[in-house]
């Protein structure tokens, strides 16, 4: 019965795509999966990407063995090759050769780290007793105007901290050239690129269907159950996002003719 969904999965992974999108959202996830008698733990690498018109998509579903920049170099040449032209802003956690991948297949798209797991990464290193203390002065840092009151808020945490807690400083001096991207836009383009929790939350209603499912017997079983889980998110991604026409503006201005000719 389940083998009457393959022909409806190939010809959905095999779709042609937008020309543009305007934000794409990229994470994997990771299964157990049975391949040639052995149990191996698989990568499933999953893409959200946001329209022009402002509503979301999930491009595709891939799975591989490992995170790293040629399997990732795979996942968007298969988006290049079905018709998408240009990414004008992707957002990663900090992912395995992700960003030599982008730079390769789409060079001009800018690059945003995910700020969150900066945030979360850092406060491991702080006492609860400190955290919010420490927290308080971080936050001049996430809600700088410019990059340069940014880098600011960054000093003055290290001068507070620095002592105490150098390894949280060091976690956002590490991560600063990935996660700079943001200070380029305006607070309503940042709430759209600084976290990668929309396809973490795509992510999690994934999970609540394969929960039960310790081990794949194949990569195309997991694959299945995937793509089926997906269509019934999708069906609820029917409105385009929030004041999407005041970011389609921004985003025009910024970018011109990138997105201006797809409108």
């Amino acid at each position: 019965m389940t083998d009457r969904v393959l022909p409806l999965l190939e010809e959905w992974r095999n779709r042609m795509l937008e020309e543009v999108y305007a934000v794409v959202y990229i994470d994997g996830l990771r299964y157990k999966v049975r391949d040639n008698g052995v149990i191996k733990s698989k990568a499933v690498y999953g893409v959200i990407g946001i329209d022009p018109e402002g509503k979301k998509d999930v491009p595709g579903l891939w799975i591989g063995d490992t995170e790293s920049a040629k399997y990732w170099l795979q996942v968007l040449t298969d988006l290049k090759n079905r018709g998408v032209k240009d990414i004008l802003i992707i957002t990663s956690d900090d992912l395995p050769g992700i960003q030599d991948a982008i730079s390769a297949v789409y060079p001009e798209a800018a690059y945003q780290g995910c700020v969150v797991h900066v945030i979360r990464n850092s406060l491991k290193h702080v006492s609860y007793k400190d955290r919010k203390a420490f927290s308080s002065v971080m936050k001049g840092i996430c809600r700088a105007p410019t990059e340069e009151a940014a880098l600011m808020a960054l000093d003055e945490l290290k001068e507070r901290w620095g002592d105490k807690y150098l390894l949280a400083v060091n976690t956002w001096e590490r991560n600063w050239d990935r996660i700079r991207t943001m200070f380029q836009f305006t607070g309503e383009i940042r709430c759209l690129i600084y976290t990668t929790n929309p396809i973490e939350s795509f992510h999690r209603q994934l999970r609540k269907v394969t929960k039960n499912r310790s081990l794949f017997p194949t990569d195309t079983a997991a694959l299945k159950l995937l793509y089926l889980a997906t269509q019934e998110v999708l069906k609820k991604w029917t409105m385009k996002l929030r004041n999407w026409s005041g970011i389609l503006a921004q985003l025009s201005i910024h970018f011109g003719e990138r997105i201006q000719e797809y409108l």
